[in-house]
């Protein structure tokens, strides 16, 4: 597992998180979240990159919000401002995140057949032009 770390290269130009080539699953604990991570760990053809998000990451560096205030303000139109909501209205209410690169469908579905052992809130995966519902 990764360190939790943004960079720019995870937000649109007009500044809205859009980590491309990433899943990005929202979990209502912790637990759950620490599980698919333990059993994914050392498993992903790929590079694995693995990161666990708290609530507290989710709304201070993917949703920018500042005292409860956006510190940004999400353009009106795009599905991935109205996925950062869904973030961080899903963090306030304690939920954890767990993002992990993937390079392709098959990882995609080794990803989502861990997640689904466990209860989880929503997921997502970042195309280049596009997102994608994980269920």
């Amino acid at each position: 597992m990764k360190t939790f770390e943004i960079t720019s290269h995870m937000f649109t130009m007009s500044d809205v998180f859009y980590p491309n080539g990433y899943a990005f699953v929202m979990f209502p604990n912790a637990q759950d979240a620490q599980q698919v991570l333990g059993e994914l760990d050392g498993s992903l053809t790929g590079s694995g990159e693995m990161m666990l998000l708290s609530p507290q990451a989710v709304l201070r560096d993917i949703g920018r919000l500042k005292n409860e205030e956006l510190e940004v303000t999400l353009p009106s139109i795009g599905t991935e401002a109205a996925t950062v909501v869904k973030y961080i209205n899903l963090a306030k209410q304690g939920h954890h995140a767990l993002m992990v690169r993937v390079h392709s469908d098959v990882e995609t579905e080794q990803v989502m057949r861990a997640v689904r052992k466990v209860p989880f809130s929503y997921g997502q995966r970042y195309h280049l032009l596009a997102i994608e519902d994980l269920v």
